[in-house]
């Protein structure tokens, strides 16, 4: 099941100047409440300014686990693995997953209350090169679909777990992109949870490639 939204955005300048006019985004302009975080988001950008050089994309994939959620790593309290989770909204909370893979959150709420953002997807936007040296074998708009996919192609790993992304971090959230167009957020439920699978906590880019799942999830 989905729904739609529809929100202006500013549209995206290609080359690397647009990338350089991304400003940070302060804490007080993110929403509190988890799932307003998690609409918000689509449209926006994450910058990882890493050793080897700027990589940046627009977020067009998220999803919200929320206070009470029996899908949230944060459902049974604060651990040493997910305190993250509980800092004050726009704290990364990073985790591995099935061996191999990084996965990125953006924390929700005030301090105290566990609940995040899990993103999901990036279109690449700068940095390209970086980012294809290592995911070698991806399309440009697979690059950085599915959350394992993201932290992999930014070089996002447990070592960035707790920075603030609204801070001077070198892994940060940013501003639209510039010349964007109206964006149609589309709302499903979540992918590959078995816990309150019911609830459409989804969000997207409709139509966008790099939004991850087949062609029935990003239409």
């Amino acid at each position: 099941m989905r729904n739609k939204t529809v929100l202006a955005l500013p549209p995206v300048v290609s080359g690397h100047g647009s990338a350089r006019r991304i400003r940070r985004l302060s804490r007080s302009e993110l929403p509190v409440d988890t799932v307003d975080l998690a609409r918000y988001l689509i449209g926006k950008t994450l910058v990882h300014d890493s050793a080897e050089g700027r990589m940046s994309g627009r977020i067009v994939e998220t999803e919200a686990y929320v206070v009470g959620d029996a899908a949230a790593h944060s459902f049974r309290g604060r651990t040493p693995r997910n305190r993250s989770l509980f800092m004050e909204r726009g704290h990364a909370y990073v985790y591995f997953i099935y061996g191999m893979w990084y996965c990125l959150n953006v924390s929700g709420e005030v301090e105290g209350v566990g609940a995040g953002v899990l993103l999901r997807a990036l279109e690449p936007v700068e940095g390209v090169d970086l980012m294809l040296s290592r995911r070698p074998r991806s399309r440009l708009s697979k690059l950085a679909s599915g959350p394992g996919s993201l932290a992999t192609a930014l070089g996002v790993d447990r070592g960035l777990d707790g920075v603030d992304l609204c801070g001077s971090s070198p892994l940060w959230l940013g501003s639209p992109l510039k010349n964007r167009g109206r964006v149609e957020i589309g709302t499903s439920v979540r992918i590959g949870i078995t816990k309150e699978a019911h609830r459409l906590l989804r969000f997207y880019e409709r139509g966008n490639d790099s939004v991850s799942g087949g062609l029935g999830m990003r239409s």
